[in-house]
C-alpha cells in the first residue's frame, strides 16, 4: 500500500487538484483507491463523493479524526492525503509515520516560493524525511510555459533541497473536471492528453517508491 501526503505551507497552490487527480489516475488504473481529506473545507471529500456515481470511484474519508486509519480497506493500494491548508511543517511532522511520499505544489509566483523555501528547510529536518523513510517531491503547478515568470520559477525550483518530479501547466481542464467529481485522467481527447502527458515524470518517479 503506498500512502502519499499532498501539502503546502501556502494556501491555493492546487493541493486538492494534485490529490484529487493522482487518486483518479490510480483508480483509472485498476487500483483500490482512498482519499484522505484532512483539509476543513472539505473539497477533495466533496469530489469523491461526487465520483462515486460514476466508474472507478475513489472511496473518500475524513481525516480529521485520528482514527481515520480504521477506515482503510485492507484491500486498499492506493492512499492519497490532502493535508490541511496552510500546514505548518511541524503538523507535517504529525502525519509522516503514516506515509511513505510527500507532494508538495509550489506556484509560480515570487510570493509562494519565498514562502515554500523555509517550509521546505523545515520539513528536510524532520526525523523520517532526513533519514530517507519518506521520499519528498516537488510539483511546479499552474505553470503558463510560455512566460519568463514560470521559466524562471521552475530554474528556481530546481534549486530546492528536493526533486522537481512535475511541471503541470495550467488549464481549465482541472476545474470544470473536479466540478463534474472527474478528472484529466477520465477523458481521452488530444487537447486531454497533452496535460496528461504533464503527470507521466511524476507517476513513473511514484512507481519507483511503491
Amino acid at each position: 500500500m503506498l500512502k502519499v501526503l499532498v501539502a503546502s505551507s501556502k494556501g491555493g497552490a492546487g493541493k486538492s487538484t494534485l490529490a484529487t487527480n493522482l487518486a483518479a489516475y490510480y483508480a483509472v488504473d485498476g487500483k483500490n483507491t482512498v482519499l484522505v481529506d484532512a483539509d476543513r473545507q472539505g473539497s477533495s471529500l466533496r469530489w469523491s463523493e461526487k465520483r462515486a456515481a460514476h466508474p472507478n470511484a475513489v472511496l473518500g474519508i475524513s481525516g480529521l479524526r485520528r482514527d481515520w486509519h480504521k477506515q482503510v480497506p485492507e484491500d486498499a493500494a492506493r492512499v492519497v492525503i490532502d493535508s490541511a491548508a496552510g500546514i505548518r511543517p511541524g503538523e507535517v511532522g504529525e502525519w509522516l509515520d503514516d506515509v511513505d511520499v510527500l507532494l508538495v505544489p509550489v506556484l509560480p509566483s515570487a510570493i509562494d516560493l519565498e514562502a515554500t523555501q523555509p517550509f521546505l528547510a523545515e520539513v528536510g529536518a524532520l526525523p523520517r524525511v532526513k533519514k530517507g523513510k519518506v521520499a519528498v517531491g516537488l510539483v511546479a503547478n499552474r505553470l503558463k510555459p510560455w512566460t519568463n515568470a514560470s521559466q524562471l520559477a521552475v530554474e528556481e525550483i530546481k534549486g530546492f533541497p528536493f526533486p522537481l518530479v512535475a511541471e503541470l501547466r495550467d488549464t481549465q481542464g482541472y476545474v470544470l473536471a473536479n466540478a463534474l467529481g472527474k478528472s484529466i485522467f477520465d477523458y481521452h481527447s488530444e487537447s486531454v492528453r497533452s496535460h496528461q502527458d504533464d503527470w507521466a515524470k511524476l507517476l513513473r518517479w511514484l512507481k519507483k517508491l511503491a
